[in-house]
């Protein structure tokens, strides 16, 4: 089928005369279309989210409890026709569309929760004589109106970790899907019109990047919450204003695998982490850390299984690998590749494309200077090094510039919090790989991955803000 996704401003479908269309990354055929908004949309829709905080700040918790619990349903029982959106605009396996679809769930249902948690606290300040008889309550409250702008790598649940702690908090938004995976949002938007959420309290804007300078510099919003590319997201926090920024950025995930590890366990959850989704994930993993007395036995697994792993076609129940998102990607990881081959790098397996599938690829002695080593390879690419003392892997994994999150294979409890009080990065994952996220956990980074935290309990956080009530009896 052919979908035909209007935009959603101020509790309405429209239309603009400058057709979107979206096109699946596997095989190029049309997915559908939608329409980019330009200046008149996106002024309309910053107004009507100027409005619609007028109501939602004022939403009781039981309402806006009620209303998510709707949402949440509302997606369970789309959940199919969800997965199949996403599987269709982003070219994910749909067995892994299926996943994100419950992940989304899960977002919300937190959601449910979080929105009747949003506490404040009483402070006693007759510290001193001068202050007797006086205290003081501290409350959240809603900051004000959101822009939200989303990658296309989770076009629905990094959607959902936007929108659902924004709807929670009382807050309004106005949210820029990627323009390669705009359906999912706007789906998700008709989810919400049912619960009859105020109008102009959520808006849905697909728009030209360049456009999207416009509402950042805009000061009636009050919140700007970005994920995507590094290069993109600080250039936009510049252009923010006094507007607090959040920016869940690029990675470059590392993994030590020590010798007492369970190497059948580790190999397995290497590929997955990998190779899921092409390596098309922030904390996807792009650098493996091997003791030398592990490291023939351990590479023997892991590169069986990742020859195992089938490429093809994502509508497919059996596939693992389907495309990259544009065929520039694949042009851009090749020429890195062919960069890291002519310094001496080993290519042990994959390392070639066909049309937008990149095949699954180890790499192994790449000089750590080049940019598969420095940069987010966001590819289906895996680099092998080894290492002899466990302190010069930390070392290793701490020369770059990213610090989302880093996996750590060893049954020493001593080595682990090693690796937590030593690594510069968001969360360190003990017995799991970088790639692992439950998503009410805070999630963010260090360096150039960011700024702030995501999970709903603590993206409320950042989008409350704390006011102080003197009394003076």
């Amino acid at each position: 089928m052919s979908y035909d996704f209007p935009i959603f401003i101020n509790g309405k479908m429209q239309k603009t005369k400058d057709i979107l269309e979206v096109k699946s990354p596997y095989d190029g055929h049309l997915v559908g279309k939608t329409y980019r908004a330009n200046e008149n949309e996106l002024e309309l829709a910053t107004a009507a989210a100027v409005n619609g905080f007028q109501r939602t700040r004022i939403m009781p918790i039981y309402e806006r409890a009620a209303k998510l619990q709707q949402i949440v349903e509302g997606i369970k029982s789309n959940r199919e026709e969800f997965a199949q959106i996403i599987c269709e605009e982003s070219g994910k396996p749909i067995k892994f569309s299926r996943l994100e679809v419950d992940r989304a769930i899960n977002t919300f249902s937190d959601a449910v929760e979080e929105c009747k948690r949003i506490r404040g606290e009483q402070m006693p300040l007759d510290f001193d004589p001068g202050s007797r008889g006086r205290w003081a309550v501290i409350k959240r409250f809603p900051i004000g109106p959101i822009l939200g702008i989303c990658p296309f790598n989770f076009p629905l649940n990094l959607v959902c970790h936007k929108v659902a702690p924004a709807l929670a908090a009382g807050n309004s938004m106005v949210l820029k899907p990627a323009s390669q995976t705009p359906f999912s949002a706007l789906r998700l938007a008709q989810e919400i019109h049912k619960t009859e959420w105020p109008d102009g309290a959520f808006n849905v804007l697909p728009m030209d990047s360049r456009k999207a300078y416009i509402p950042v510099k805009d000061e009636r919003f009050k919140l700007l919450t970005f994920t995507g590319s590094p290069e993109i997201g600080w250039q936009l926090k510049t252009q923010a204003g006094h507007k607090p920024v959040t920016l869940e950025l690029g990675g470059n995930g590392g993994v030590i695998i020590h010798h007492d590890a369970d190497l059948e366990y580790a190999a397995s959850r290497c590929v997955l982490g990998g190779y899921y989704y092409s390596g098309q994930n922030c904390i996807s993993v792009q650098r493996i850390y091997l003791h030398d007395t592990i490291y023939n036995t351990f590479m023997k697994i892991f590169l069986s299984r990742v020859q195992a792993l089938r490429v093809g076609n994502p509508a497919h129940e059996t596939t693992d690998i389907g495309p990259m998102i544009h065929i520039s990607e694949i042009k851009r990881i090749a020429e890195w590749i062919e960069e890291a081959f002519k310094e001496g790098a080993k290519i042990l397996l994959g390392g070639k494309s066909e049309g937008t599938i990149f095949y699954p690829t180890v790499v192994s002695d790449v000089k750590p200077e080049l940019r598969l080593n420095r940069e987010e390879a966001f590819a289906p690419v895996v680099i092998i090094y080894k290492y002899k003392d466990f302190e010069n892997a930390l070392e290793e994994i701490n020369n770059s510039d990213y610090g989302l999150q880093a996996g750590v294979f060893t049954k020493d409890v001593s080595l682990i919090f090693k690796a937590f009080d030593q690594l510069e990065v968001g969360g360190v994952i003990a017995g799991d790989v970088p790639t692992y996220r439950v998503d009410q956990m805070p999630y963010g980074g260090t360096k150039h991955s960011g700024m702030g935290r995501e999970g709903v309990r603590y993206a409320i956080e950042e989008m409350t803000e704390r006011k102080l009530l003197v009394m003076n009896l």
